[in-house]
């Protein structure tokens, strides 16, 4: 069952929270949080982190302020939230060499590993399950392992959202590139909020040191 939005976060997102244009050189905190997907292919089961991305936009208030970055060959925004600052980015290139654009926009914003959220989806969890985790192999998610070669790090955050796996092994790559069924719609909106909501109370506490993300493939935090 995916669990409410907690208080302190809702009463955070009633403030007002501002959006300026990217600038690499500005102060502050500054996290990358990356929708993995295939540009282009929106309702794709293997898109589910760029739909993230957009419910996260929209939570900020910032779901018309995309713009194409040719520096990092992606869709990007930025906003704040209190002391964080949040570039939120979808690569444009294919899922396979999203890490291009991951690295890409690594270097153009002067961040680190450390500083970076994948969203991506996950076959072993089913559609409703998510968790946070910090570092770890790729389990044969080929967008997660592009951003590893791309990085030479597996130290980043990573939202993995729950689609589920098909029966026969040889369905997976036709099940991923399949758009949701119909009678999934209703959870997979509840999921895009609640992953929404889970990703910046961890950024929120992250930013307060409150930080206590699991470290490799242990300990993975399911919503309830």
């Amino acid at each position: 069952m995916l669990r409410p939005l907690p208080k302190p976060l809702g009463r955070l997102l009633s403030r007002t929270m501002s959006h300026r244009e990217a600038d690499p050189r500005a102060a502050g905190k500054r996290i990358l949080v990356a929708g993995l997907g295939n540009y282009g292919l929106r309702g794709t089961r293997h898109n589910v982190g760029m739909a993230v991305l957009n419910q996260l936009a929209q939570k900020l208030n910032v779901a018309g302020e995309w713009k194409a970055d040719r520096r990092c060959c992606a869709d990007v925004t930025i906003t704040n939230v209190e002391e964080a600052e949040l570039v939120l980015m979808k690569p444009r290139r294919l899922m396979n060499i999203n890490g291009l654009s991951v690295a890409s926009a690594a270097e153009t914003y002067n961040l680190g590993v450390e500083d970076i959220y994948l969203v991506h989806d996950d076959l072993d969890k089913p559609l409703g399950k998510m968790a946070i985790k910090l570092g770890g192999s790729a389990r044969g998610h080929n967008g997660v392992r592009s951003c590893i070669s791309s990085l030479h790090s597996d130290c980043m955050i990573r939202l993995r959202v729950g689609i589920g796996r098909p029966v026969g092994e040889d369905m997976v790559d036709h099940y991923v590139l399949g758009r949701f069924a119909s009678a999934e719609h209703e959870v997979l909106q509840r999921v895009l909020e609640q992953a929404a909501d889970l990703l910046l109370e961890h950024i929120l506490q992250r930013s307060n040191g409150k930080d206590r993300t699991p470290p490799g493939d242990k300990g993975d935090r399911t919503p309830r």
